[in-house]
């Protein structure tokens, strides 16, 4: 039975965890990448991301492993690991055993915290990071209020659902925007920026926007990628609203989309309001983008016409995070697929 995407997971920084989801000491089961994690907090401080599965029989270090020191004990026979993966203690044993003294026998993925969230490093071939996790200068700063969230796990890829951006035209047939956004687009490398202008619906005195009136303003928005994981996007129009979305891959065909809000504490009640309407008109449009991305297929050969926005250059740029020859293995399934 073949799978409904057959891509490659891209590489990449993604978010993983709250920092404050982690407290010092605290061990948590995880899944990303398609794989079983073990996501800990050391003594010191440090947050370590390793595979789950424990080499000497097999225990899972997430369901009662404990952290003592800089390193995670088994909840099985109480052999420690540390952050690299690197055995560092066998209760039990006079000797660590020479195939595995001194050298990591886990796989660790590189972990950086930023921007309030715990980011790891995936590579299918374990290479170093490429690039570094943006600091988004509002979110924690001083005069901006913490996060509101907004999670989703939805059946779908991180390329399909980071296309929204270059399809212009689904704003205006899904999300009733009257007018298809002037749009500019710059791709550099592991970066993207796109900057929208557009008329758009007016949000009310209460916070409700009214997708059939005439009541419009001027609306821009500024949208940057950083890699395939990290995005964030800067709306300013009456008000201010800054927004990190972060979406990570669970497994090959499954996503954990994160919207992470921050406003200008110093807004009047009315901006406000008005912002807070945003935000909510912001979900509403993700929910009316899910059951359209839980359903599709990806066509690799679409019919375009001259209104559907830079979907090719898109395609390409997105491209370069896939490990070539994972993604050739992926192309070669599809074509047999398609010829089945």
């Amino acid at each position: 039975m073949s799978k409904r995407y057959n891509k490659p997971i891209p590489f990449g920084w993604y978010a993983v965890e709250y920092s404050e989801g982690l407290k010092t000491g605290e061990v948590k089961p995880v899944k990303y990448f398609g794989k079983e994690l073990v996501l800990f907090r050391t003594e010191s401080g440090q947050a370590s991301l390793l595979d789950a599965y424990c080499p000497h029989l097999g225990a899972h270090l997430g369901h009662g492993g404990i952290v003592k020191g800089e390193s995670v004990s088994c909840p099985f026979h109480a052999w420690k690991f540390d952050g690299t993966g690197t055995l560092t203690d066998i209760p039990y044993a006079k000797r660590i055993p020479p195939k595995v003294k001194d050298k990591p026998c886990i796989r660790s993925y590189p972990v950086v915290e930023r921007n309030k969230m715990i980011w790891a490093w995936y590579h299918p071939k374990e290479v170093a990071p490429l690039w570094e996790v943006d600091t988004i200068e509002e979110v924690g700063a001083e005069g901006w209020t913490d996060f509101q969230t907004f999670d989703w796990t939805i059946k779908s890829i991180i390329q399909e659902t980071g296309e929204n951006a270059a399809d212009v035209a689904h704003f205006v047939t899904v999300h009733n925007v009257p007018f298809i956004p002037d749009t500019k687009v710059v791709m550099e490398g592991h970066r993207r920026s796109t900057i929208f202008d557009a008329q758009t619906h007016a949000v009310e005195e209460d916070g409700s926007v009214n997708h059939t009136g005439d009541n419009l303003e001027a609306a821009r928005l500024e949208s940057y990628n950083v890699g395939p994981g990290q995005t964030y996007q800067k709306f300013m129009r009456l008000f201010e609203v800054v927004l990190m979305g972060t979406v990570t891959p669970i497994d090959d065909q499954t996503i954990h989309l994160r919207f992470n809000f921050t406003l200008p504490t110093a807004q009047s009640d009315m901006k406000k309001i008005y912002a807070d309407g945003f935000v909510q008109e912001l979900v509403h449009q993700v929910e009316q983008d899910v059951p359209i991305w839980e359903n599709k297929i990806y066509k690799a050969t679409p019919i375009l016409c001259d209104g559907d926005g830079p979907i090719g250059q898109y395609r390409k740029w997105f491209n370069q995070f896939y490990d070539e020859q994972e993604l050739e293995e992926a192309t070669r399934k599809e074509e047999l697929i398609a010829t089945a």
